[in-house]
């Protein structure tokens, strides 16, 4: 476990809504959206736009998460992983994870946040990549301002939070959880840019089966507009 710094953020709500307004705040073209995700079963599943590029969960963390974990973490240099040391930051870490390990895809915005961060620590161990985001005052600032503009008050930023946000992404043909919490990123098996959604999926049901009294799950997607 990566030592935390004495940075601690506001957590950010779970919404489409929130993360779409961050993520063009950082540069994220308005061709790019994410969406919510409404169950698990094939007909909803088929209500969410095609090709899935990452899926966003939010799950709970609890004696049971903790103790029962899933996947095998898979040092992959190709793979853009960050740690996580500022508190209540793990939102912000998934959306790293999600543009970061898409941006051959997604044309960031030239002089806003992400493209800044992601050109200073491309080459950056995830430790190093860390230390960086600590002290990245706009990439800070842009989590700061849409912490505040969920649908609910946002808690204070010492309150302890019981959930936690993890990306889960392709990268050539392999499924992966990343998680800033975690030593590297965690794979999950085979998968495809056609299947994503259908295999994140899968691992999120393996989520939800450790603890089936739990309902505090969210999951969105991220896909292109149109």
């Amino acid at each position: 476990m990566e030592k935390m710094s004495e940075q601690r953020w506001l957590p950010l709500e779970s919404n489409p809504d929130v993360l779409n307004k961050y993520a063009y705040g950082l540069g994220m073209p308005q061709s790019w959206e994410f969406v919510d995700i409404y169950g698990l079963d094939p007909d909803l599943l088929g209500m969410v736009p095609q090709p899935v590029k990452a899926v966003v969960l939010l799950y709970p963390i609890n004696e049971k998460s903790e103790s029962q974990p899933i996947g095998s973490v898979k040092p992959n240099e190709k793979i853009y992983h960050i740690k996580q040391t500022i508190g209540n930051a793990c939102g912000t870490i998934a959306m790293v994870h999600t543009l970061a390990n898409n941006a051959d895809q997604i044309q960031f915005e030239d002089g806003k946040p992400f493209q800044k961060f992601l050109e200073a620590t491309l080459e950056l161990s995830p430790a190093e990549r860390a230390t960086y985001l600590e002290g990245d005052k706009g990439m800070g600032s842009a989590h700061e301002d849409i912490a505040q503009e969920g649908q609910t008050q946002a808690p204070s930023r010492d309150e302890k939070v019981s959930t936690h946000f993890v990306a889960l992404i392709d990268k050539d043909g392999e499924l992966y959880e990343l998680d800033g919490r975690k030593d590297g990123p965690v794979l999950h098996g085979k998968t495809t840019p056609d299947t994503l959604l259908q295999d994140a999926v899968a691992v999120v049901k393996q989520f939800m089966a450790r603890d089936p009294d739990e309902l505090n799950f969210t999951l969105m997607a991220l896909v292109r507009k149109g």
